[in-house]
C-alpha cells in the first residue's frame, strides 16, 4: 500500500485590502510600499495585484523597523 504524495505548499494570494487588514494597515500603505519596491505583487486577478502573505509581513517588519531596502528582490 503506497502512501499519497504531499502536494507542495502553495502560498496564498491576497488582494491589496485583505494583506493591508492582515498587516493592520490601510491599503494605502500597501500601495505605498508597492511604489517604494518595498513589497512586489505575486500576481494579478483582473486588475487587482495579488499579494503573498509572507512578504506583505516582511514588508511590515521591515517599515517598522525603519529598514530602507527592498523586502523581496
Amino acid at each position: 500500500m503506497s502512501l499519497p504524495m504531499a502536494l507542495p505548499a502553495c502560498p496564498a494570494l491576497v488582494t491589496g485590502v485583505i494583506a493591508a487588514n492582515e498587516a493592520g494597515v490601510v491599503p494605502a500603505t500597501i500601495r505605498k510600499w508597492v511604489q517604494l519596491g518595498r513589497l512586489t505583487a505575486a500576481g494579478r486577478l483582473g486588475t487587482k495585484h495579488l499579494f503573498r502573505l509572507e512578504d506583505v509581513f516582511a514588508a511590515e517588519r521591515a517599515a517598522f523597523r525603519g529598514d530602507r531596502s527592498p523586502v523581496n528582490t
